[in-house]
C-alpha cells in the first residue's frame, strides 16, 4: 500500500477484550472506507485470545490485506502506552482512536473523513451510542464554530472529551502531545490539548460510535487503587498545558473542569464522597457559575460543599439503580 495516500491511521489498544474484539474489529474490517485508510492493533501483551480472535477476524477480510498491522508490546504497558505506539507508527492524516471493545457504525470513518474535508477541519466530533446489553441511549453532542468554544464546552463538562468520538489531524499532535503514559484515569483529556491547537473544527450530528457498557475488564473499567493519583496528574497535566497554551482565556473553565472529574465520585459511594470533598476543595467556589450544567447537577453539588451529603448520596443511588440499573440495561 502506498503509505503516503493513507487519509486515516485507525489505532486499536487490545487487551482482555476476547468477549468483544470480534465484533469490534468486523465493524473495523466492513468499513464502506476502502481505501486511504490503515488499521493499526497494539496488543498490550493480553494474557486472553483476543490476539488470536482478531487474526481469524483478519483472515476473513483479505481485501484489507496491507491495511492491518499488529504491533506488539512484550509488556503490558497500560492503554496510553499503547495509544502512543499506534502514534508513532501511524502514517495517516488523520487520527481515529477506536477502542478494542466498542464498535463503530460502517460508514462511520467514511462520513467523519467527508466532514473533515467539506470543512477543512482539523477535529471532527460526532454523537454516540451508549450500548448496554438489551437497549442503547442516543448521546447527542453541542455543535461549535471554533476550536476554543468547543474546549470550553469541554471543560465545562458539556462536551465529552472521549478519544473514540473524534477523528483529528495528525500534525497537531506535535512532538509534544501524547498520552500519559502510566497514568490511565483521565488520559482521554490529550484530546483537549489537540482542540486548542485547531484551527477548524466541526461536529457530525450523527451517532457513529457504540461505547459499549458492559466489559468489566477492559482499559476503561479497570479499578486500581491508583486511579485517583493518575486522576490528579491528568488534571494537573492538562490544567499546565491549557495556562502555557492559553494564559487566563479558560481560568473559569480549568475550575469546572476539577469539578467534573470528580463528580463521578460524588454520587459514588462513602468513599467516593469522602475523596470529593478533599479533592480541589478550592473548585467547589465555582459550582453555581457553571451554567452549561442542568440545575440538577448544580444543585447536587452544591448540596455537597454545604455538607448535605444524603443528597448526593440519593441522587447516585437514583442514577446507578434505577437509572442505568433498570431502565438502561
Amino acid at each position: 500500500m502506498d503509505m503516503s495516500k493513507i487519509e486515516i491511521s485507525v489505532i486499536i489498544p487490545v487487551y482482555g477484550v476476547e468477549k468483544f474484539i470480534e465484533k469490534g474489529a468486523e465493524a473495523l474490517m466492513g468499513q464502506t472506507m476502502r481505501d486511504g485508510v490503515e488499521f493499526i492493533f497494539v496488543n498490550d501483551a493480553t494474557k486472553d485470545r483476543s490476539i488470536e480472535l482478531l487474526r481469524e477476524v483478519i483472515a476473513r477480510h483479505p481485501e484489507r490485506e496491507g491495511q492491518v498491522r499488529i504491533i506488539e508490546h512484550e509488556q503490558n504497558q497500560g492503554l496510553p502506552a499503547a495509544r502512543n505506539t499506534g502514534l508513532a507508527e501511524s502514517r495517516g492524516e488523520y487520527i481515529y482512536h477506536c477502542d478494542s471493545d466498542d464498535f463503530v457504525e460502517p460508514d462511520a470513518l467514511e462520513k467523519m473523513l467527508a466532514c473533515a474535508r467539506s470543512n477543512d477541519a482539523d477535529i471532527v466530533w460526532t454523537d454516540w451510542w451508549l450500548s448496554f446489553a438489551e437497549k442503547e441511549r442516543y448521546m447527542s453532542q453541542p455543535s461549535y464554530t471554533t476550536p476554543i468554544e468547543a474546549l470550553r464546552g469541554m471543560l465545562s463538562g458539556e462536551m465529552k472529551y472521549n478519544v473514540w468520538n473524534k477523528l483529528c489531524r495528525r500534525s497537531l499532535y506535535g512532538e509534544d502531545i501524547r498520552f500519559p503514559a502510566g497514568h490511565g484515569m483521565g488520559e482521554d483529556m490529550t484530546m483537549m490539548m489537540l482542540f486548542a491547537r485547531a484551527v477548524r473544527v466541526a461536529h457530525l450530528p450523527e451517532a457513529l460510535y457504540h461505547y459499549v457498557k458492559l466489559n468489566t475488564g477492559a482499559f476503561s473499567m479497570t479499578k486500581k487503587p491508583s486511579h485517583l493519583v493518575d486522576l490528579k496528574y491528568n488534571v494537573a497535566r492538562t490544567e499546565e498545558f491549557m495556562r502555557r497554551e492559553l494564559g487566563n482565556q479558560v481560568d473559569d473553565e480549568i475550575a469546572f473542569m476539577k469539578l467534573e472529574a470528580k463528580w463521578p465520585m460524588l454520587i459514588s459511594d462513602a468513599d467516593g464522597r469522602r475523596a470529593w470533598r478533599e479533592l480541589w476543595p478550592e473548585a467547589n467556589a465555582y459550582i453555581g457559575r457553571n451554567r452549561r450544567w442542568s440545575a440538577r447537577t448544580r444543585w447536587v453539588q452544591l448540596a455537597a460543599a454545604s455538607g448535605l451529603m444524603f443528597v448526593p448520596a440519593l441522587y447516585g443511588w437514583l442514577i446507578n439503580k434505577v437509572v442505568y440499573g433498570k431502565l438502561y440495561r
